[in-house]
């Protein structure tokens, strides 16, 4: 018990809380998969920190692993896969939806690691257990690659995607918010990334043509769950209205039929009466 490894581990911990990247042990332990209570144990030393945790805070928070099992280099590695997500919580540590409005998703991808940055957005919680758990984010749609399913103004709350299970958990023909090293996308997703380490982003408006990103160019994947939408009239209303706009063409086209008939009937009378008057 109370391995070497276990006490790195904690000194790590208490870094990520003193640089602001994590901002409880229970949101710590909840960004993992982990029981708070089972996390109370190790840091009150009464069990060792497991493996599997140790990887799966390596993999979400990019601790050095040299450092975890012989104690040399820094706490944290400098490569970018695998960077550490930011996320925020109320006074009670529920973790917060943060939204990133248009005008903000511009500098989103230099800021991912920024506690700054991420709490001067705004931030709001929706009810249902699916978002009671893991880490959310919404982001604002912008432009019309993505109609007729998403239009500008529409705002997408997403999940995230664990850096370490995109291979898996991406799946074709889905909805994602790709975050690279340049822009914030929004596109249905074809993976291959166990083929030839890249994902193929597609728009469900046609006018715009696929294009392929290179996967050590994303940064981070945001499942879309749901859509926040503007109010419009339903479409059964829509249709009715269509119809009777149809059919006041219709009666129009009617009419003018009828006139021309009539006046068709008037200039062969004008005729029969100018020929009738010639022969006389």
């Amino acid at each position: 018990m109370n391995s070497i490894v276990t006490k790195r581990f904690l000194h790590c911990v208490e870094f990520l809380k003193e640089q602001g990247s994590i901002r409880s042990i229970r949101q710590f332990s909840q960004s993992l998969g982990f029981q708070p209570q089972s996390m109370g144990e190790i840091l009150k030393l009464k069990r060792d920190v497991t493996l599997e945790l140790v990887r799966k805070t390596i993999e979400t928070y990019n601790l050095n692993p040299n450092f975890l099992f012989s104690g040399l280099g820094e706490m944290l590695s400098t490569s970018i896969d695998g960077g550490i997500l930011t996320v925020i919580t109320n006074n009670e540590q529920e973790e917060r939806i943060a939204y990133v409005p248009v005008a903000a998703q511009a500098g989103y991808n230099d800021h991912l690691s920024s506690p700054i940055y991420l709490e001067e957005l705004p931030t709001f919680s929706l009810p249902g257990y699916k978002y009671q758990h893991g880490t959310h984010r919404c982001f604002d749609v912008s432009g019309d690659s993505m109609e007729p399913t998403l239009y500008t103004s529409d705002k997408v709350v997403c999940s995230y995607v664990d850096s370490e299970m995109k291979y898996r958990s991406l799946r074709s023909n889905q909805v994602y918010i790709v975050v690279t090293q340049s822009e914030v996308l929004i596109k249905r997703v074809v993976n291959s990334l166990r083929i030839n380490g890249t994902l193929e982003l597609y728009s469900d408006n046609n006018y715009y043509e696929p294009y392929i990103v290179d996967g050590d160019d994303v940064q981070e994947v945001w499942r879309v769950e749901s859509v926040i939408s503007n109010f419009v009239s339903s479409p059964s209303h829509e249709r009715n209205a269509l119809h009777e706009e149809i059919k006041d063409m219709q009666t129009k086209m009617s009419d003018q039929s009828s006139l021309i008939r009539n006046l068709n009937k008037t200039i062969e009378l004008l005729i029969k009466q100018t020929r009738t008057t010639s022969i006389s």
